[in-house]
C-alpha cells in the first residue's frame, strides 16, 4: 500500500533504557479528531485468550503539539482522551517490559522483544489508516551488533536493519512482532517463499538441520492447503532459555521459546530426540495457524478490549494440534510407531484429567478466558483442555471420516475445502458450519445414510462428557486400544510396559518443599482425597519416616493396595494427621498396538 508519510500514522519506538526494561514510544497523529483523540491499548493479543490489561506497563504518557502540551485524560483501565485540537499531535509514553513471553514484550541487555499489542497505542477511529514504524537501537554498547528480526515490511529500512518499516493498518501493526538482538540466523525456501530462523539465546544448535527439518514441515503444509502460501515471506522468532515452552501465531511469523535441549546439536547424527520432537511439533503447531485460526477465523468480533468468547476453540487449537504431530510422521522426521505413541502420550493427559466428566471441550472452549488460562489447584478436577480433548476430537473425527466414507473424506478434505471457503474469502467460521461441511462432504460422495451416525459422533465428543470410545475409533485401522497402570508420577505412557505393577497411588500431584513434599493437586475420588489432604499441604513423614520429593514414591512401593498409613504434614503452620488407604495406581495410562498394518496404512500413509 503506498501512502503519503504525511497522512499515516507514525510510531517511533526505541529500547530507550534496557536496565530498566524501558522503551520510549514516539507517536505522531497528522489529523487527530478535533473533538479529542482517544488513544488505546489492546487488553489481550490474539491467539491467547486471557485479559492481560496490557496498559498497566505504561508508565509515562503525555501529548504535545508544537511544543505545548496538550491536557490527556486516562478514560478506562486502557483508554486515554487528548483534549480538542486541531493540528497535529505527538504523543510520548514509556512502556516497562520484563515478560519473557511470546505474549507481551521483554527488554534486557541482551535483547529486546514486543509485540505491538504490548506497545503501540491504537488510535480510535482511525485504525485503517497504514501506519509507519521508526525501530530505533538501544543506546548501549552491548547492543552495537544487533539486528532487526521481524516480518513487517520495509519502507526503507534494509532486511534485518533499523529504520523505517510500514504496516497497512493498525490490525497488521500489531500482527508482527519484533525481535532485536545480536541473535543467530538460518533461511530456507519452501515452496518457492523464503523462511527466516531466529535464534537468540545460549544454545549449541544445528541450524542446517534444523532448517532442512523445518523445511520439510513447512512445504508440506503449504501444499496441504495448495500452493501458493498465503504470505510472501515466513519468520520463526525463538528465543532458547533453561526451561520454557510456547509458542504464538502471527500472519507471517511465530514467536516460539524453548528448553535450548530441545534443539537438535550436531552430534545427534540425525537421530530426533524427544526433546527434538517437542520442539518440532511446537513448530509444526504454529505454522498450521497461519491457516487455520489466523485466515480461517471463528465468529468473533475480535474486539481487543474484552473477551471474545467462542465454543470454537476445540477446533482452531485441538485441529492444530491434532495437525502438529501428525504433519511430522507425514513428512518422515518420525516413525509410525514414534508418532503412535505420541498419541498415546496424548490420550493419556486426558484420561488422567478428572475434569473430562466435568466439562465438554465446547464448554471448555467458551471459558477459556476464564478458566483454562486461569487454573487454580482444582483445575484438574474441573476443566477440561481444549489442546488435549480437542486433538483427540480430531483425530477421532478424521478417522470416523475416512471410516464412513470408505476413505473418500478425510480431516484433510475438510480443512482444504474450510480454507477455500473461508480462509481465502475472509468469511467467519460459526460454530455449525465445520459440522455442516463434514456433512456435506459424505453426501457428495454418497455416504447420505453415515450423516446421523457421525451427527451422534459431533453431539457425544462436541456437547457431553461421556468417554470416546477409542476402541471402535481405533480397531478399523489396525490399531488395539490399551490401558496399563502407571510405572511412576513420571511415566507419560504411549508404550507398552515390561512387568506388571502392584504400585499404590495417592492421587496427588506434588513438588519439592523445604520442609517435605508440597501437594499441587488432588485429584477427586483418590485416597488422599478420602483421607482429607488438600493441595497446599507439605507432607512431612509417611509412618513416621521423613518424606521428601526424591523418596516419597520409594516410600510408597513398600505398601499394597487396600494398606493403610498414616502421613503427617503441615496445613499452613498447623501439623495434620491423616490416615491414608491407599488404592492401587488406576488405569490411566495408554499405548497402542499394531494389529493389521494393512488397515493402518488406510490412515498413515
Amino acid at each position: 500500500m503506498k501512502s503519503d508519510n504525511n497522512t499515516q500514522i507514525h510510531y517511533r519506538i526505541i529500547p530507550s533504557d534496557p536496565y530498566a526494561h524501558l522503551y520510549t514510544v514516539n507517536l505522531s497523529i497528522p489529523f487527530p479528531n478535533s473533538k479529542g483523540q482517544q488513544l488505546r491499548l489492546p487488553s489481550w493479543i490474539p491467539g491467547s485468550y486471557m485479559i492481560r490489561d496490557f496498559a498497566k506497563n505504561i508508565v509515562e504518557i503525555k501529548a504535545h503539539y508544537n511544543g505545548q502540551n496538550l491536557n490527556l485524560v486516562k478514560l478506562d483501565k486502557q483508554t486515554w482522551q487528548i483534549e480538542p485540537c486541531d493540528q497535529a499531535i505527538e504523543v510520548e509514553y514509556v512502556v516497562y517490559a520484563w515478560d519473557l513471553s511470546v505474549r507481551s514484550a521483554h527488554l534486557d541487555q541482551k535483547h529486546a522483544y514486543f509485540n505491538g499489542t504490548s506497545v503501540f497505542l491504537e488510535v480510535v477511529e482511525q485504525a485503517a489508516k497504514p501506519c509507519l514504524v521508526d525501530i530505533r537501537n538501544a543506546p548501549i554498547t552491548e547492543a552495537s551488533h544487533w539486528k532487526v528480526g521481524t516480518s513487517l515490511k520495509t519502507a526503507g529500512a534494509e532486511r534485518y536493519g533499523f529504520g523505517l518499516y510500514q504496516a497497512d493498518n493498525y490490525d497488521d501493526l500489531i500482527d508482527h512482532p519484533v525481535e532485536i538482538a545480536d541473535f543467530d540466523l538460518v533461511s530456507f525456501s519452501a515452496c518457492g517463499v523464503e523462511h527466516d530462523f531466529i535464534l537468540t539465546g545460549l544454545h549449541n544448535a544445528d541450524l542446517d538441520r534444523l532448517a532442512q527439518d523445518l523445511k520439510r514441515i513447512c512445504e508440506y503444509q503449504i501444499q496441504l492447503f495448495e500452493q501458493p502460501a498465503p504470505f510472501d515471506r515466513y519468520v520463526f522468532i525463538t528465543w532458547a532459555v533453561g526451561d520454557g515452552y510456547g509458542g504464538l501465531e502471527h500472519r507471517s511469523s511465530t514467536s516460539l521459546i524453548c528448553n535450548r535441549d530441545d534443539l537438535p546439536c550436531k552430534k545427534e547424527q540425525g537421530k530426533v530426540s524427544d526433546d527434538y520432537k517437542t520442539f518440532l511439533g511446537l513448530c509444526s503447531h504454529e505454522y498450521f495457524h497461519s491457516w487455520n485460526v489466523k485466515r480461517i477465523q471463528p465468529n468473533i468480533p475480535y474486539d481487543l478490549s474484552q473477551e471474545n468468547n467462542t465454543p470454537l476453540l476445540w477446533a482452531f487449537e485441538g485441529i492444530t494440534s491434532y495437525y502438529d504431530d501428525f504433519v511430522l510422521q507425514r513428512t518422515g522426521l518420525i516413525t509410525i510407531q514414534e508418532y503412535l505413541e505420541l498419541v498415546g502420550q496424548n490420550i493419556t493427559r486426558l484420561q488422567r484429567n478428572p475434569g473430562r466428566f466435568k466439562q465438554s471441550v465446547t464448554e471448555s472452549s467458551f471459558d477459556a478466558w476464564t478458566r483454562f488460562y486461569k487454573q487454580d489447584e482444582n483445575a484438574a478436577n474441573a476443566i477440561v483442555s481444549y489442546y488435549t480433548k480437542g486433538a483427540i476430537v480430531a483425530l477421532a473425527l478424521d478417522l470416523t471420516l475416512r471410516k464412513l466414507s470408505d476413505d473418500k473424506v478425510n480431516l484433510d478434505k475438510v480443512m482444504i475445502e474450510l480454507w477455500q471457503r473461508h480462509g481465502k474469502t475472509q468469511q467467519p467460521v460459526k460454530e455449525q458450519d465445520i459440522q455442516n461441511l463434514c456433512f456435506e462432504l459424505l453426501q457428495k460422495n454418497n455416504c447420505s445414510s453415515s450423516v446421523d451416525i457421525l451427527q451422534e459422533f459431533f453431539q457425544q465428543s462436541l456437547y457431553e462428557t461421556t468417554e470416546l470410545d477409542y476402541e471402535k475409533i481405533f480397531e478399523p485401522f489396525g490399531l488395539q486400544f490399551n490401558l496399563r497402570q502407571a510405572q511412576s508420577s513420571a511415566d507419560k505412557g504411549g508404550t507398552e510396559k515390561s512387568t506388571e505393577s502392584s504400585d499404590v497411588d495417592l492421587g496427588i500431584m506434588a513438588g519439592a518443599d523445604a520442609a517435605g513434599v508440597k501437594v499441587a493437586r488432588v485429584s477427586n475420588g483418590s485416597c488422599a482425597h478420602k483421607a482429607g489432604l488438600s493441595a497446599g499441604d507439605v507432607i512431612i513423614a509417611i509412618d513416621n519416616i521423613k518424606a521428601d520429593a526424591n523418596n516419597l514414591e520409594k516410600l510408597l512401593k513398600r505398601y499394597k493396595p487396600g494398606e493403610s498409613v498414616q502421613i503427617h504434614g503441615f496445613r499452613r503452620d498447623e501439623l495434620m494427621q491423616f490416615t491414608v488407604h491407599l488404592d492401587a495406581r488406576p488405569l490411566d495410562t495408554v499405548y497402542l498396538t499394531v494389529t493389521d498394518e494393512k488397515k493402518l496404512a488406510r490412515w498413515l500413509q
